[in-house]
């Protein structure tokens, strides 16, 4: 966020903000847990030459929890990268122009088609009771695959916090 930013409360994107970013820190937590799994990983293979194909996916899993809510956060920190050689060079307005232009031409229907479609993909997983198909992997993927419309929903809301923020913000005539 830009210091224009901190400075001007905008209280229906700090709520937003605020919710979006307490559920990542929550989620955050996800990364002890990993570590901890791929510690035990490690000794149970290297050390009893035995390890497990649970723990395995368990891996893959928290670590797609986190990656996947992981963006409705960097979202609303402004913390995501940003590929590009001329946008930190822009004036704060003209930033706030850019986002409040491309987020419900370009950014929010990508992340509906992917909410939209995931709908579909999470409930034929549940419906056919879908699990790992390793013996013994992990049951329940449709749990897994559920993270995903609930992670882009997020990511939703903190692209429409983001566009209420500047919008508000060019409104005011801040910066």
């Amino acid at each position: 966020m830009t210091e224009n930013e901190k400075l001007t409360p905008v209280p229906l994107a700090d709520a937003i903000d605020n919710f979006i970013k307490r559920i990542g820190l929550t989620i955050a937590w996800t990364y002890v847990v990993l570590v901890l799994v791929i510690m035990l990983q490690v000794i149970l293979r290297k050390g009893f030459a035995s390890g497990l194909i649970a723990l395995e996916e368990l891996q893959w899993h928290l670590y797609s929890i986190g990656v996947m809510f992981g963006l409705s956060y960097a979202q609303t920190t402004n913390s995501h990268i940003r590929v590009d050689l001329f946008y930190s060079r822009l004036r704060a307005n003209t930033k706030r122009w850019i986002e409040v232009i491309s987020i419900p031409t370009m950014v929010l229907p990508f992340v509906a088609i992917i909410f939209m479609q995931s709908i579909d993909f999470v409930a034929e997983s549940y419906r056919v009771n879908e699990g790992s198909e390793a013996a013994s992997g992990l049951p329940y993927r449709w749990i897994i695959k559920g993270v995903i419309p609930v992670s882009f929903g997020l990511l939703a809301l903190a692209l429409i916090s983001r566009f209420i923020r500047d919008l508000t913000l060019i409104i005011k005539g801040d910066g």
